[in-house]
Order: structure tokens, then sequence, then C-alpha cells
């Protein structure tokens, strides 16, 4: 995030420095501006990642009685969608004797391991030595290089 805030920072101060002057705006004022304004992109960049972290730790307090079961989880590799957002492929292999569900915690990171998003994928009644299959979908638009991480991992 800090890398991303910085990089942010730099880019608007280049962009108005490359804008140049108009009549009502003197570079001091252009560069406060900016610095303002990539403030508050990384302001509400760090609020989107609080939020779906925090919605994941509630999806995941609803998995009752649940087990580790990370080990049991692959993930693919992530691509873009349509839409913009990293999509990554899910599978959660049941390897109990009875049919079971899954909630999965896929954490996005980019290429220094800093996160950038977290979501919650749910796996319902996977059948007994049976292999379920979802997809991840990033809650907002991710940039540069993303690597998908499986978080926390419950059979329940």
């Amino acid at each position: 995030m800090a890398r991303w805030t910085a990089g942010a920072v730099l880019a608007v101060v280049v962009a108005a420095s490359l804008t140049g002057c108009s009549d009502d705006t003197n570079p001091s004022s252009a560069v406060s501006k900016a610095a303002s304004a990539a403030t508050s992109l990384a302001s509400r960049a760090s609020e989107a990642l609080a939020s779906a972290t925090a919605e994941a730790g509630r999806k995941l307090d609803e998995a009752k009685g649940g087990v580790d079961a990370k080990a049991s989880v692959k993930l693919g590799t992530p691509t873009t969608d349509g839409d913009g957002r990293t999509t990554v492929r899910v599978s959660a292999d049941n390897t109990a004797s009875s049919a079971k569900s899954f909630a999965i915690q896929v954490n996005f990171e980019d290429a220094g391991g800093n996160l950038l998003d977290v979501v919650v994928v749910t796996l319902s009644d996977v059948a007994a030595g049976k292999s379920g299959e979802a997809t991840a979908r990033s809650t907002h638009k991710l940039s540069g290089e993303v690597k998908a991480e499986v978080g926390t991992a419950l059979r329940y």
C-alpha cells in the first residue's frame, strides 16, 4: 500500500507539473492540490481494503465449527475479467466421509506481497471424496501484477 501511495503521489505531482500554471494557479498551489488528490486516493483505497477485510472476517465467522482446510485448497492463476476485476479459480478437496462446505479467504497481493484486496468464497455441500470449484473475484479493479494466496480455509 505504501508503494502504491508513493506512486500515486508521484504521478499526480508529475502530472501537475506537466500541465503548467494557469493565471489563477501558482506552482505551489498546483503541487498542494496534487498532493491532496493523491492523499484522497490513498485514503479511499485504504478504506476499500479495510471494508473488504471486515466483510471477509464476517463471512468466515459464519462457518460454525470449521476446521482448518488450507491444505485442501488450490488456487489457479489470477486473470482480469471484462470489468477489470481480478479473478482466480478456487478448488477444494473434501477428504471427509460426508458432504462438507468450505469458506475460503483469498488474498490478492501485489508483486511485493502487499495486500490489495480480500474476498471469501463459499463452496457449499461438496460431496465426500469430491472437489468443489468456484471463482474468487476482487471487490474492485486491481492494477499491476496481482498474486492470489489462500489466507484462511475452513471446512464445516
